[in-house]
């Protein structure tokens, strides 16, 4: 390892907050984390970190080689994407991180197609449900549900995402039809919740065009989309799902649309960000590839579920559009 290369190291350790995270990330023992920056401190023969068993803290000197490394990492990538313009083709590592489902059902499927068609280039793919830095941890693509808030990030639309909900032939069996908001909001429901969010209350327009929201009666919480959708198929529970998360259980009678008449707001859109506007080619044709397979206009995802566009004031949620 030279010296920019454990420069950008100490970069990782104090952003991942130890060795120990570090080693982990790069599948290098501890020790060796510890030696080159042991070293990075013996060629620049000042104290870059103050350790202690359970904390690491930067020294006055430690913050300026930090910056460096920030601006040494920043350089490298910068040159790294200016070369990739130059290449006939698209070759080297492309970087993309994607919410988990979408990332299983669709990214994955991109990946295959367009490495059949560019195999000089290796995809790293991370999929993670919280919003990725995209910039400080290095990924060429992101796949986002709504724009991003930094908008030095360049965007681009890959497909809309609607709200159904949805509800087992055993659970409206049960239940009998349902037909009001308030009959809704009285049964039990699964939702999404992860720590400092909970998604259990929805927008719609009333019969009269005024913005309401629904509140689900919350009776199970899990950090898992694929999971709401199977406790509602078991029966005991009713949900708000979008239209990509829907596979075959429409289409197989195992969900059944509830209140389609009700003139839901849309989820979201998913976007394609990426850092730079002349990006690599590689980037540019990895996302229309993916547009490829989702769909240009109506996304593949909406076929899953018999006259969608019908369902839920489909002309009403695609205003904006």
């Amino acid at each position: 390892m030279d010296f920019s290369s454990r420069l950008l190291l100490l970069l990782d350790v104090v952003e991942l907050g130890s060795f120990t995270k570090v080693s982990e990330q790069r599948n290098v023992d501890r020790s060796v984390i510890s030696k080159h920056i042991n070293r990075l401190e013996s060629e620049l023969g000042v104290r870059l970190l103050n350790r202690t068993t359970r904390s690491l803290a930067l020294t006055a000197a430690g913050k300026e080689m930090m910056n460096q490394a920030s601006a040494l990492r920043v350089l490298l990538s910068e040159t790294h994407r200016l070369a990739q313009n130059y290449h006939a083709e698209p070759k080297g590592i492309l970087r993309i991180t994607s919410t988990t489902l979408f990332g299983r059902q669709y990214v994955q499927q991109a990946v295959v197609a367009f490495q059949q068609n560019y195999p000089d280039v290796e995809i790293e793919l991370r999929l993670d449900d919280r919003v990725t830095d995209m910039v400080g941890e290095g990924f060429d693509i992101g796949i986002r549900i709504g724009k991003p808030k930094n908008s030095s990030l360049i965007t681009r639309k890959i497909a809309r995402d609607r709200l159904l909900i949805v509800a087992s032939p055993s659970f409206i069996e049960k239940h009998g039809d349902i037909h009001t908001v308030q009959q809704l909001e009285a049964l039990p429901a699964a939702v999404y919740a992860a720590p400092g969010l909970i998604l259990d209350k929805f927008g719609y327009l009333d019969e009269n065009e005024q913005h309401q929201h629904l509140q689900l009666n919350v009776a199970y919480k899990v950090n898992d989309v694929e999971i709401i959708k199977k406790a509602a198929v078991s029966g005991n529970m009713l949900a708000v799902v979008t239209a990509q998360m829907i596979e075959n259980e429409v289409l197989d009678g195992q969900l059944i649309p509830i209140m389609t008449h009700v003139k839901l707001d849309d989820f979201g859109t998913f976007y394609a960000v990426y850092p730079h506007r002349d990006a690599p080619i590689k980037t540019k044709l990895f996302i229309d590839t993916l547009k490829t397979i989702v769909g240009e206009e109506v996304p593949v995802w909406e076929s899953n579920i018999p006259h969608f566009d019908a369902l839920y004031a489909g002309a009403h949620s695609h205003n904006g559009r």
